[in-house]
């Protein structure tokens, strides 16, 4: 029922709290336009992926991911905005149901990534390694990978031998790529005094041993390099989660405040 534009005679009594409504609403109006942006950058990185001369052979598209992610958080924040400004409880009750199922969702996962922890890593184990194999046939999952191991300072899921599994890097004596028996610039180190890295620096590096390849790149894959962060980090960690599931609580407990506010306002009609 929308009881926004309702105008009251008599004495002006209302049981809604102008604070919780509009903080309802600019709450929900900031992560609207954040869904917008997300949208538009999927957007965008699709059309660029379509004029790309790159195939798209790999199962899970960045640009996909973007543009659902971000309609689903338009359409949510859309309830929230409209919901609160117009004490509308339906879409009220919508945003509210909505943000406690994608809570609950994700609570869902975590606590089953976290029980079943060999699993989610045999998983991540299994994107990884499939993510090497079509490392040259998405540009996303490219700069993706890139941009991990430069970050990580690794090279390839357990060892810097496991770029052998794609077909451009492959050191089998039949391989024609120039890039046979190499790995990405990505794995290399930086030559002091140098600002920008030799693309070509890892050419022909699989077949150099541990110790010899060691001076031209990380050898460590980047399994245990991830592993190693998170133990590090995980206060930061924390923080990150917390900070997606505080604004979820609070779009729940404020939504519901507020829809309660509401019923006692028409009660009292």
């Amino acid at each position: 029922m929308d009881i926004g534009g309702r105008l009251n005679r008599g004495v002006n009594i209302t049981f809604i709290n102008p604070w919780i409504k509009y903080y309802l609403f600019f709450f929900s109006f900031l992560f609207w336009i954040i869904s917008l942006v997300i949208v538009a950058i999927g957007v965008y990185a699709k059309i660029q992926k379509a004029t790309d001369a790159v195939r798209d052979t790999f199962v899970i598209d960045p640009a996909i991911i973007m543009i659902v992610v971000g309609a689903v958080m338009f359409l949510i924040t859309f309830c929230g905005c409209i919901g609160a400004l117009r004490e509308n409880i339906v879409l009220l009750q919508v945003f509210s149901v909505s943000l406690t199922i994608l809570f609950l969702v994700q609570l869902a996962v975590g606590v089953l990534g976290f029980v079943y922890s060999d699993k989610a890593e045999d998983t991540v184990s299994k994107f990884m390694k499939k993510a090497i194999v079509h490392y040259r046939n998405d540009i996303d999952l490219q700069n993706l990978i890139d941009y991990i191991q430069r970050e990580f300072q690794c090279c390839g899921w357990i060892t810097y031998k496991d770029w052998s599994k794609n077909m451009y890097f492959n050191c089998t004596p039949d391989n024609p790529s120039p890039e046979r028996c190499g790995v990405p610039y990505s794995c290399c180190t930086l030559v002091p005094g140098e600002s920008v890295i030799n693309t070509m620096c890892g050419f022909g590096k699989q077949s150099l041993n541990q110790l010899e390849a060691s001076k031209f790149l990380h050898p460590a894959g980047c399994a245990n390099k991830a592993a190693i962060w998170i133990e590090n980090h995980l206060l930061l960690v924390g923080g990150v989660v917390l900070g997606l599931a505080l604004p979820q609580i609070g779009g729940i407990v404020l939504s519901r405040m507020l829809i309660g506010q509401i019923n006692e306002e028409i009660k009292s009609i």
